[in-house]
């Protein structure tokens, strides 16, 4: 067999930017690179409701990483090498325009992720990537020299180098062999998705979304702010899934049932809100209270939390009384809701777990074990709130595999 000089397995946001990157560093590189699916880039495809989220207007590499429940730390070296405003700089000299949102978050102005995709999939051919679909690695061997790549049918590819970025590992049948390797496999488990929720105070409402709030695994867990969607299951919206990659292992571990305590007025503190009700008794004391929502929760909202702190309908609010104004400033600050499952978020699906970070060299994304052998994307054990973190780490790892797979020719 004629080895390439470099295989990538993998044809989403890490295995394309590696593979463009290995090529244009070095031209005269026989680079592979294979996708299971029928369909290169499918996750690009669907982010940010298919528009691609491809990264966040965050320039600080130290700030960035405080979005990464995992992998944080080791991420910090990385983006002073490759941060979002490379990623941007990169698509613009291809002629993809961006934009940023008020929340960071950044798209392509076209609102399109085929306007990502495109850019990819021609930059690869362009510079002479071998783009091979419906072609699934099953096991990597070490051999002398290189690899040997079994594609599960009896076909076999070597290459003297590895790209490993297939994503969530995750029922992936590349788990043993990576063992077989020396790699440590982090427990695999999901983070970003919605909590079940079934309780009186929310039936109905879905639809409604709060913010600011502030959401967090009951007893005693870090409060994660944001706005809360109810859902027909329960609760969505960027709080629940920031929470949900926080505790993702911790929710695991409790088979995702437990309590959480949500504060529908953020981090607003009981005696700020006193004073909302003081000044409410003094210039509306003769109206009834379920009539003039407090702090700006929506109106049915606030209504089954009248209920639920046992103020009745016609209750105005100069006679609301000490016990009844405590009970309600529970259901603002912290109502427990109890969780009974989870409900993936379609968009944002992404896995915990994966290659121990330790494991591997970011400088270079090379493995400490098995020199040639680079990991980058979702297979490593980190992982990024919604936002465009994800983007921006499979962006990065691949960007600093892809220079050292392929050193200038």
């Amino acid at each position: 067999m004629n080895p390439f000089d470099i295989a990538i397995v993998g044809g989403g946001a890490a295995g394309f930017f590696a593979a463009v990157t290995a090529a244009e560093n070095n031209p005269s590189a026989r680079i592979v690179l294979f996708e299971k699916s029928s369909r290169v880039l499918g996750k690009v495809k669907i982010s940010g409701g298919g528009r691609c989220n491809v990264t966040h207007a965050c320039f600080d590499p130290d700030a960035l990483t405080i979005h990464y429940p995992r992998g944080g730390r080791e991420l910090r070296g990385a983006f002073h090498r490759w941060q979002p405003s490379d990623t941007i700089d990169w698509f613009s000299g291809r002629g993809v325009e961006l934009k940023t949102e008020a929340d960071g978050r950044v798209f392509p102005v076209t609102n399109d992720s085929h306007t990502i995709i495109n850019c990819l999939v021609d930059s690869a051919r362009a510079a002479g990537v071998v783009i091979r679909t419906s072609a699934g690695i099953h096991r990597i061997t070490r051999t002398d020299p290189g690899f040997e790549l079994d594609m599960g049918d009896g076909d076999h590819i070597r290459a003297q180098r590895v790209f490993v970025a297939p994503g969530s590992l995750k029922n992936s049948p590349l788990v043993a062999s990576l063992q077989d390797l020396g790699h440590t496999i982090e427990p695999l488990v999901p983070s970003l998705f919605s909590l079940h929720v079934n309780d009186e105070r929310i039936q109905g409402l879905q639809g409604i979304s709060v913010e600011p709030a502030a959401v967090a695994v009951r007893p005693g867990r870090k409060m994660q702010a944001g706005p809360i969607l109810i859902t027909h299951n329960g609760f969505s919206g960027p709080a629940i899934l920031r929470l949900s990659a926080w505790e993702a292992r911790r929710l695991y571990e409790l088979n995702y049932r437990c309590d959480i305590g949500v504060s529908w007025i953020g981090d607003r503190k009981a005696e700020s809100v006193r004073k909302d009700f003081n000044g409410l008794r003094r210039s509306h004391g003769g109206k009834a209270i379920k009539n003039l929502p407090a702090a700006g929760i929506p109106a049915r909202l606030w209504e089954r939390l009248l209920q639920a702190a046992g103020i009745p309908p016609a209750q105005r609010w100069s006679h609301l009384g000490r016990d009844r104004e405590n009970a309600l400033l529970n259901q603002l600050l912290e109502a427990r809701f109890a969780v009974n499952g989870k409900t993936m978020n379609k968009e944002e699906f992404v896995t915990c777990g994966g290659i121990r970070l330790s494991e591997v060299d970011f400088r270079t994304m090379e493995s400490r074990l098995v020199p040639g052998l680079h990991f980058g994307g979702e297979c490593l054990d980190l992982d990024g709130i919604t936002g465009g973190f994800n983007f921006q780490a499979a962006w990065t790892t691949g960007r600093l595999a892809g220079l050292a797979l392929c050193p200038t020719g």
